[in-house]
């Protein structure tokens, strides 16, 4: 049996792992909101104002600490004022980007931060910039956060909610570059200042401005918005206009036109797959170091507020409502991004996975008759919600073993480790289809009093969960056995592993 050892520096403090990098995003898609989140108060399905409780409790579970709305390229459509007020005024609109069906408007702002109340996360609102206005966006940041009185805070007030909410977190459009208008990197840049100009603090609630940044590795981007708030090289501060850059990458292992099936699938196709997640890394970097450049005390935040599989839809589901199933492959894909993740996270602030519920690379699948699965992906994020607000601590694998694709060796070992309240928690996954692997952990600052362990793998890397048998995929405890310098761990062929130590 294969053997890897893999170095664990429990003593060195790196970067915090912010909680954000474990955030979420719920897009009007498919059936993300309606369906998924919400179905309404006469739903026989159990709901509090509409929002179904069996997702919220599940969510909960996960420690979810934000939760990205209302898209995705659907934000440069949606006009917030027809989503408030008496829902029998609202006016219906079509949903050009997903799907060209009507919404009646239903869930609007009010359902969205009740929904966030109810989850305990920080909503992060994406404004329209492609269809809409300067104005427009100041009003909606007005009308959340303001107290007092004014225009907007009346208006609330007569809807229902006296006192203003929290909203840290505004998307200055989406995707800029495409369905968010289709823009030049530069004239995109100096709409970002201006929107941000007139996207105020109210109150105690201080903005944190997210500008619409590239697709993957598009350079040329990110430096067009560092070079609207910064100069190279001059070392002074950038201007304090907004606060972090986004960018977009998604795991697409065949091409946009045929991505291939989420379930059926060859050994070529699973390691291209994982080599397309590694290449997260690569990603991260190249805009870590343009930023660094610009902004050498990391003044700016990097947020890959959109991330994960993207396959074909389910057969016989509609192409436009991005529904697809869930593996254990999708699982160990989580799993490298956050190793990633973790590695990075002096620079990269903030992640959501799309999606949440319904669409995509999705931690619920729900149904109309109150059937609810956990996917194997939202196991790799309850696992792992112990490195949340952790420190970063330095992980080497020293014995690593590879695989040739196409005359590259790929990693088949992926490892992250953090500290937090005199505990440590080790990510760690076996990314072999086939093999066995025997892994040394090398424990160096550190003696543990107590070590616990956690496994997710199944019998393929193509097993999902359904309702009828939710638990294919799901935790089982590891077993582990004390070595020299650390803890043996064998782990199975495809398959994620936590262990937690009591330092």
């Amino acid at each position: 049996m294969p053997e890897a050892r893999v170095a664990i520096d429990l003593d060195v403090p790196g970067p915090t792992i912010s909680r954000h990098l474990y955030g979420h995003f719920a897009e009007h898609l498919g059936r993300c909101i309606y369906g998924g989140f919400y179905v309404g108060e006469d739903s026989p399905i159990p709901n509090e104002g509409g929002i179904r409780l069996d997702v919220v409790e599940a969510l909960r579970a996960l420690n979810i600490p934000n939760l990205r709305w209302p898209g995705g390229c659907f934000a440069d459509e949606y006009h917030w004022k027809d989503g408030i007020g008496p829902k029998s005024d609202r006016p219906s609109m079509v949903n050009t980007h997903w799907g060209n069906v009507e919404e009646n408007n239903h869930f609007g702002t009010h359902e969205f931060m009740a929904l966030c109340e109810l989850l305990g996360a920080a909503p992060y609102v994406n404004g329209n910039v492609g269809s809409g206005t300067v104005r427009e966006m100041s009003e909606w940041v007005e009308y959340l956060t303001r107290d007092g009185d004014s225009p907007m805070v009346r208006q609330r007030k007569a809807n229902g909610r006296d006192e203003p909410w929290q909203v840290p977190f505004w998307g200055i459009g989406n995707e800029a570059w495409g369905c968010g208008g289709n823009l030049r990197a530069e004239a995109y840049a100096d709409l970002a200042r201006q929107y941000a100009t007139y996207l105020k603090d109210h109150g105690d609630n201080k903005l944190y401005r997210i500008a619409a940044g590239a697709s993957n590795d598009d350079l040329a981007w990110t430096e067009a918005l560092l070079k609207a708030v910064s100069c190279l090289g001059c070392g002074r501060d950038p201007k304090n206009i907004y606060q972090a850059i986004s960018f977009h990458y998604y795991t697409v292992a065949g091409s946009w036109e045929n991505k291939g099936s989420a379930t059926e699938f060859s050994v070529d196709d699973y390691y291209r797959t994982m080599s397309k997640a590694q290449d997260i890394e690569r990603i991260i970097r190249a805009h870590s170091a343009l930023m660094d450049a610009y902004d050498p005390e990391r003044k700016i935040g990097l947020v890959l507020d959109e991330w994960g599989t993207w396959w074909d839809v389910e057969p016989g589901t509609n192409p436009g409502f991005l529904y697809q199933q869930n593996a254990m492959r999708d699982a160990l894909v989580a799993s490298l991004h956050f190793d990633v993740f973790h590695r990075h996270a002096e620079r990269l602030v903030m992640a959501n996975i799309a999606q949440t519920v319904n669409v995509l690379q999705a931690m619920l699948l729900t149904d109309d008759e109150g059937g609810l699965v956990r996917t194997p992906t939202y196991h790799v994020f309850e696992m792992n919600k112990g490195h949340q607000d952790a420190t970063s601590v330095p992980v080497h694998v020293i014995e690593p073993t590879t695989y040739d694709l196409d005359g590259k060796a790929m990693d088949l070992v992926s490892a992250s480790a953090s500290v937090k309240d005199g505990r440590a928690l080790v990510s760690v996954s076996n990314l072999d289809p086939t093999a066995s692997l025997d892994v040394v952990l090398d424990l160096r600052g550190g003696s543990p009093s107590e070590v616990t362990g956690r496994l997710l793998t199944a019998s393929k890397p193509q097993t999902y969960n359904t309702v009828a048998d939710p638990d294919a995929v799901a935790p089982v405890p590891l077993k582990l056995e004390p070595e020299p310098r650390g803890l043996r761990v064998t782990l199975p062929p495809h398959s994620f592993a936590t262990v937690s130590l009591v330092l």
